[in-house]
């Protein structure tokens, strides 16, 4: 399968360890300098561990689930076994839709000699283990008794509001369900700085993409990728960003422990694949967006 809709595999491009330098006194690692001189004028985020942290520890529920579907195949293997396998292509796959994971959990099963479920029931049986996960993060929010701010990564509204007074659009493009990314967008407040450009994952999975979003976006306002800017924890959005000709903010979010340090497998892999800059929160917005809009640009070593 070809064409936008298609969200490739992962593939590293890039040496991880190479990079330029801090911004001084933050914690933002420019790895390849940007043309400052174009002022960004749209901005791509990501959801999930981009913005919102709703859902951390999802590969707990997943991870699980996907070894009892394969246990139930009869296999002799391990559990161990099994549950390195699922984890290491669940993993592998972070970043695209839900569905792609779930194709390869059929794939595994068909494997073991039994007729697997279409993949979208198994997306389906593993949202509804997750939302019996996350009900207590959705209850609490929408009844005020856990704050927006404790369910967001750090400082994120610090920084869209940052973006908007400086005129730029902003755009939100998730591999989850639209309409649930719609309905936590607004629990955490965001739907203020998206509006419509709210956009997720569909049962039909070939009529989205996060590239085909970018393509809009481009095509609609006329521009070239040079003004786009795309954040996000996910090598999807990286690759998509720069096959556009944007530049890819890295967001390598500590998601369980929110210490402010770059998580260093999401670091590795999202440089690998061309990221621009790594941050591991929003912490150092003002810094971020002086940066990204020609205000500042010394490095430190």
């Amino acid at each position: 399968m070809n064409g936008p809709a298609h969200e490739s595999d992962y593939r590293p491009t890039v040496t991880a360890g190479q990079t330029l330098g801090f911004l001084p006194g933050t914690g933002i690692e420019v790895i390849r300098r940007r043309d400052r001189s174009l002022r960004p004028e749209h901005i791509l985020f990501d959801f999930d561990g981009t913005l919102s942290l709703i859902r951390e520890g999802w590969p707990e529920v997943m991870v699980p689930m996907m070894v009892d579907v394969l246990r139930e195949t009869g296999t002799q293997e391990p559990a161990d076994a099994l549950r390195r396998l699922v984890l290491d292509f669940v993993m592998e796959l972070n970043g695209k839709q839900t569905i792609y994971q779930m194709i390869r959990l059929a794939e595994e099963v068909s494997r073991r000699g039994r007729r697997p479920l279409p993949p979208l029931q198994y997306k389906h049986r593993y949202h509804g283990l997750l939302m019996q996960r996350i009900e207590g993060r959705l209850e609490g929010l929408r009844s005020g008794r856990i704050s927006c701010q404790e369910l967001l990564v750090p400082h994120a509204l610090d920084l869209l509001g940052a973006l908007r007074d400086r005129g730029a659009r902003l755009y939100l493009a998730s591999g989850t369900d639209e309409r649930y990314v719609r309905e936590e967008a607004a629990l955490l407040g965001l739907d203020e700085y998206f509006g419509a450009e709210i956009h997720g994952a569909v049962d039909d999975f070939k009529t989205f993409s996060k590239a085909m979003v970018i393509a809009r976006i481009l095509a609609e306002n006329r521009v070239d990728g040079s003004r786009l800017v795309g954040f996000g924890d996910g090598y999807v959005e990286v690759m998509n960003i720069k096959a556009s000709g944007g530049t890819a903010v890295a967001v390598a979010s500590d998601e369980a422990g929110r210490s402010g340090k770059p998580d260093p497998w999401k670091r590795e892999r999202l440089v690998g694949v061309g990221a621009d800059m790594v941050i591991p929160d929003y912490r150092d917005a003002s810094a971020l967006v002086d940066y990204l809009y020609g205000c500042d640009g010394s490095l430190a070593p």
